[in-house]
């Protein structure tokens, strides 16, 4: 509501998936985080493509239920049809995997008559031939930010995560050529915003990456004279290359989303996140954040290595590092994840249907911490590191790190006066959150003017995360 959008990301893959069918087909996407999907949408088509995450799983068996009532064939494919199968045998067509390999081979059958119910292969895609998504399907507007993606795959093998099972270790990418011209298909439907670098890790193959592809965003972004600004998701060994921190700043890369995970070294090793141990993780994320990068962060408890201090030491790792954004969660194991594998074996799964909201507060597994300490605790480290008081002084000690805007004049247009204005209003004048608002707008203002905009963007998804963890009860 504060910048005028419906949604923070538009459906990368569908629209991806979308481009691979054939160019005779009529096509109409219906994005559920900003439409509602009708009836007449279901009765308009022939087929109905679902692409999902585990977290939708509750939506995804709606709009199965009501294709079957209305007789539409379902084809579904992405992360949760891919790991979780068994649990929709009862839709039409299931094209699992990467699209780029399974999706033709329906099509095949498709245009034969004889479609079959799984299509799947251990085969991993070339992205060289990954299309440009369809971007005319979707109303772009209604986003903050649009996406591209580079690569597949990551080299590390944290147990919890399920990237490694889907992409693999081995970093596939698209040509720099690719890379540009998704980038002018976006120059050229007028978008002069944020973009979003949906790589599970942008760094994964860090050669080509500073040789090719980051040297020609900058001479892209020199030519066009264009303002667009990324984000993206790294490991911490970002902050061990300086060439490639400067690259990253100079090409645009505004944001970085880091899995820190925790400060307990024993669960780093415990998950496997190796390339995070025997390292000041409080000093490589400053030296980000000086390279004029803003920090997000991933964090975890609930790891069988964690004891009682975990959630203390947490609040002061988050807050001393000036992670404003803190995405922290409860343990969650995914099916298709080694973390699951081995709780499953020690008969320490509670239910095969989780949410995949790892930060609902909810338990899937039964941690060595007693439940409702873990659970106690979690709560107790959502409530520090988004209280107003912590938030505020999280939001400062980022600043004081940060260097890409300082100094630098600000200008302001109507659109930037509108969310001025409605930030002024909702957050202003809202009890002591009110009162550390402004205690932020007046620092910035004196201390780092030039982080105007920053500051204030900072302080509105702060407010938003606390709206939504209250919304979960976890507040």
């Amino acid at each position: 509501n504060f910048v005028g959008k419906k949604a923070s990301l538009p459906p990368l893959g569908l629209l991806t998936v979308a481009a691979m069918l054939p160019a005779e087909w009529q096509k109409k996407a219906v994005d559920m985080n900003v439409d509602n999907l009708k009836d007449e949408d279901i009765k308009w088509a022939d087929y109905v493509f679902i692409s999902a995450l585990v977290v939708q799983k509750s939506s995804v068996r709606e709009i199965i239920q009501r294709c079957g009532k209305i007789g539409r064939k379902i084809v579904a494919g992405g992360p949760l049809f891919t790991s979780n199968q068994e649990d929709f045998n009862d839709v039409d067509h299931l094209v699992l995997g990467e699209a780029e390999i399974t999706l033709p081979l329906f099509l095949q059958d498709i245009k034969q008559g004889l479609p079959k119910h799984i299509y799947q292969s251990a085969e991993k895609a070339d992205l060289v031939k990954t299309p440009i998504p369809s971007w005319e399907l979707i109303d772009v507007k209604k986003y903050d930010s649009l996406s591209i993606q580079y690569s597949r795959g990551c080299p590390f093998n944290c147990d919890f995560c399920d990237v490694t099972s889907l992409f693999g270790r081995v970093p596939r990418i698209k040509s720099r050529g690719q890379v540009l011209q998704e980038l002018d298909a976006l120059y050229n439907i007028g978008w002069r915003e944020k973009v979003f670098f949906v790589d599970d890790n942008l760094i994964g193959n860090k050669g080509e990456l500073k040789k090719e592809i980051l040297p020609s965003i900058i001479e892209w972004r020199r030519e066009k004279k264009c303002p667009l600004v990324f984000a993206t998701q790294a490991s911490i060994n970002l902050a061990d290359d300086e060439e490639l921190m400067d690259l990253m700043a100079r090409a645009g890369f505004g944001n970085v989303f880091l899995g820190i995970e925790t400060p307990n070294e024993d669960s780093l090793a415990e998950c496997g996140k190796l390339q995070n141990k025997n390292r000041d993780l409080t000093s490589c994320v400053k030296k980000i954040q000086r390279k004029g990068m803003n920090v997000q962060g991933g964090f975890i408890v609930g790891f069988d290595s964690d004891g009682p201090s975990i959630f203390e030491r947490q609040i002061k790792f988050i807050q001393n590092s000036g992670i404003a954004i803190a995405m922290i969660g409860i343990l969650t194991p995914f099916k298709g994840t080694r973390l699951y594998n081995r709780l499953k074996k020690e008969n320490r799964i509670l239910s095969k249907e989780s949410s995949g909201d790892s930060s609902d507060g909810a338990l899937d597994f039964i941690p060595k911490m007693g439940q409702h300490e873990l659970v106690a605790g979690y709560k107790k480290v959502v409530r520090a590191i988004y209280s107003p008081k912590y938030y505020c002084q999280r939001v400062i000690n980022f600043l004081k790190e940060y260097r890409s805007c300082a100094g630098k004049k600000v200008r302001f247009n109507s659109y930037h006066l509108k969310i001025i204005s409605q930030s002024i209003l909702i957050l202003g004048f809202n009890g002591m959150a009110g009162f550390y608002f402004w205690k932020l707008i007046f620092w910035t203002l004196f201390k780092r003017p030039g982080s105007f905009p920053t500051a204030l963007s900072l302080a509105i998804q702060g407010y938003h995360f606390r709206k939504t963890f209250i919304s979960k009860k976890i507040y």
